[in-house]
């Protein structure tokens, strides 16, 4: 039998060490200047943990965002759990990092995609634009990142 390297696995095993490393800082010292992230997450993963309202809404994936508030970031091995807004409510989510299919920062333009095509991962990243401003404290939004996407079929 052949052994073959699996690049695809070491790209997604480095891609989830830079997101946490990044998210690690966040924690310890917040969010830098106009950096804010666009998380998007497999809702049916497992080990994520998310209300059940929540869960039924989004029922395959969700989209979050880490910007005007958050409080209670902390990042493990495994994942990060946070608490954000909805509908004014807070809610404590966790979010493996095995579920993560989307990591972008609009302030910087930089995005990364986890795909699974033909049994073998691949990263690409997504060119992003940014943001319009929001208010200070705005709750936390569920969004489609649909409107950063190009158009593939």
């Amino acid at each position: 039998m052949t052994r073959t390297i699996d690049y695809g696995n070491l790209m997604h095993c480095a891609m989830r060490e830079m997101i946490r490393n990044v998210l690690r800082d966040v924690q310890r010292d917040g969010l830098p200047g106009n950096h804010h992230f666009f998380i998007t997450f497999d809702t049916a993963h497992p080990s994520a943990k998310l209300a059940d309202w929540l869960r039924e809404r989004h029922p395959n994936e969700m989209t979050v965002v880490l910007q005007h508030w958050f409080e209670g970031l902390d990042v493990s091995d495994a994942g990060i759990t946070v608490t954000l807004k909805f509908s004014g409510k807070p809610e404590i989510l966790f979010i493996p990092f095995d579920a993560v299919t989307t990591f972008a920062d609009p302030s910087v333009e930089f995005g990364i995609r986890f795909e699974s095509t033909g049994g073998t991962d691949e990263e690409e990243e997504a060119p992003m634009e940014s943001a319009p401003e929001e208010a200070e404290h705005k709750d936390a939004e569920v969004v489609s990142l649909d409107s950063f996407r190009g158009q593939r079929k």
